[in-house]
């Protein structure tokens, strides 16, 4: 799933679950939980679009990921405080960036090796459109969700 996606999880999470002992954990399980469902990401056909695209894409997709986080909060949960939201941005995206590392700049870390092996064994990509529109319609159905329960 791109970064946006998993900051509205995290975001969904934060205006949800006060509790940050069981926030974050359940943060880092919706990463694994939004990666199983076939998506595109920045990252999808890397070998096609070289790594300098991908880095500027996923770039774009963090600073968007935040600014739409951000506006939910604004307009949807706004008792919500923000540093927490951030807290739990970080978190619903942390195992992206353990194995970005290794991933994109080819840092050969124990750390970093594990968690692109891990996120490997269960992250399935589907290419654009399709991909796109399942991550969507997921987080447009998490969201609606959210404010309605």
């Amino acid at each position: 799933m791109t970064a946006t996606g998993h900051a509205v999880l995290g975001t969904v999470i934060a205006a949800k679950v006060g509790n940050p002992a069981l926030a974050i954990p359940l943060a880092v399980a919706s990463h694994i939980a939004a990666d199983i469902f076939p998506h595109w990401d920045t990252a999808t056909n890397i070998d096609k679009k070289g790594r300098k695209r991908v880095i500027v894409e996923s770039f774009f997709d963090l600073i968007f990921g935040f600014l739409i986080s951000y506006s939910i909060i604004f307009v949807l949960f706004p008792q919500t405080d923000l540093f927490y939201v951030f807290i739990m941005i970080l978190a619903s995206q942390g195992l992206d960036w353990l194995m970005i590392p290794y991933r994109l700049f080819g840092i050969n870390f124990p750390l970093f090796k594990w968690t692109y092996i891990f996120q490997k064994s269960f992250n399935i990509t589907l290419d654009k459109p399709w991909g796109i529109i399942n991550q969507i319609a997921i987080l447009a159905l998490i969201v609606i969700l959210a404010k309605l329960f």
